[in-house]
């Protein structure tokens, strides 16, 4: 059965380096101007070279942003599950090495955390968790997807990669959309920042995205750790995994993010800084290449960042968010994946898009209209 992973092998990771290196001024201005864009014009736009014409693309993101997608921006909150994990990686305040307090929810906790997101107005609820499928396995997922159901127009999930059938499973659930992030497509070392657990095995994760769109989801969520490897090389990979997945699987949307590593309980320190401008580089480059990839800004980025990119691509924001089990209610003090940013309400937020002349919206997809 064809994957990503057929295409993947026909690329080198130092080769990719190479042409972005060599890009000049005259192919990023090629690439601008290009009618239909291609996944070369994408690694023009995010060349070294393509920095010099940073306001001109901005312009152009924020014109194509508009037509496509309007002057709305969707909300949404995390709720995390649980902290339980049974990897080991660097980078991550919930590697198994990190020997602190863990938590999974209970099904009375998951519904006093439930009842502060509404509380909030969150219509659109992200279920994260650690991966630990002993723990917090499918049934545990079904079960937390059937009781939010009710209260939630929009359930999505960031969660341990799963089998086909097991995606089959929570679709029929109800849930929406899956996230998962390859952290790097640096393959020779991806082992170094995953010693331990099934996450390790490069090829299982590198695949997960086609059993998602095997198994039906509405919206797939792809993106890399910014700060593991250089990010221009590690985005292009990603964008040819987007691009090969919306051939293979036309019926699913599809959304990109962008985790900067943030600081976190034993974690490494980023190996490469990624800067403000090359963040907001690496979004104009993915809106002019693909008018209806949507682009999601986490609560990662601090107040000043996020205040800008309502205009400059983001079509989605997460708010108020909490990034440990029991984090709005039930327990405060537990141990969170990593520290957040922007650490205003979500009526703050609500407040910012508008007063930006944006128009903040809690759901863009209703469960009515599912066949659920």
């Amino acid at each position: 059965m064809k994957s990503f992973k057929d295409v993947f092998e026909n690329y080198q990771w130092d080769e990719v380096k190479n042409k972005l290196e060599k890009v000049s001024l005259a192919d990023v201005r090629y690439s601008l101007q290009k009618k239909n864009k291609t996944l070369d014009d994408f690694l023009n736009l995010l060349s070294p070279a393509a920095s010099q014409e940073l306001e001109l693309m901005a312009r152009m993101t924020k014109a194509l942003t508009q037509k496509r997608f309007g002057k709305i921006i969707q909300l949404y909150a995390p709720l995390y599950l649980s902290n339980e994990c049974q990897n080991i990686c660097t980078y991550c305040g919930f590697s198994l090495d990190n020997h602190l307090k863990r938590k999974t929810l209970s099904d009375m906790e998951l519904m006093i955390e439930a009842s502060v997101l509404k509380s909030m107005g969150v219509n659109h609820v992200l279920l994260v968790s650690g991966e630990a499928n002993k723990i917090v396995g499918v049934p545990y997922f079904q079960n937390a997807v059937r009781k939010l159901k009710p209260h939630f127009s929009n359930i999505s999930i960031e969660v341990q990669p799963l089998l086909e059938e097991e995606y089959k499973l929570l679709h029929e659930e109800g849930v929406h959309s899956v996230l998962v992030y390859q952290e790097t497509y640096h393959q020779d070392v991806y082992r170094e920042y995953h010693p331990k657990g099934k996450k390790s095995n490069f090829h299982f994760r590198l695949e997960t995205p086609d059993r998602i769109g095997r198994a039906g989801i509405h919206k797939i969520g792809l993106g890399v750790l910014l700060g593991l490897e250089d990010w221009r090389v590690d985005s292009f990979f990603n964008a040819l995994h987007i691009d090969y997945l919306q051939k293979q699987y036309w019926k699913s949307k599809f959304s990109v993010s962008f985790p900067r590593l943030r600081p976190a309980e034993g974690i490494i320190e980023p190996n490469f800084i990624m800067e403000d401008k090359d963040l907001l580089q690496l979004i104009c480059a993915y809106r002019i290449w693909n008018e209806d990839l949507e682009i999601s800004i986490s609560t990662r980025e601090n107040e000043t960042f996020r205040n800008n990119i309502v205009s400059l691509g983001a079509t989605a924001m997460s708010a108020g968010s909490k990034t440990n089990p029991g984090g709005y209610a039930v327990d405060k003090e537990s141990l969170e994946q990593f520290e957040t940013s922007d650490e205003r309400s979500m009526e703050e937020i609500k407040m910012m898009i508008k007063k930006a002349g944006y128009d903040p919206v809690m759901k863009d997809w209703d469960s009515v209209y599912s066949g659920f």
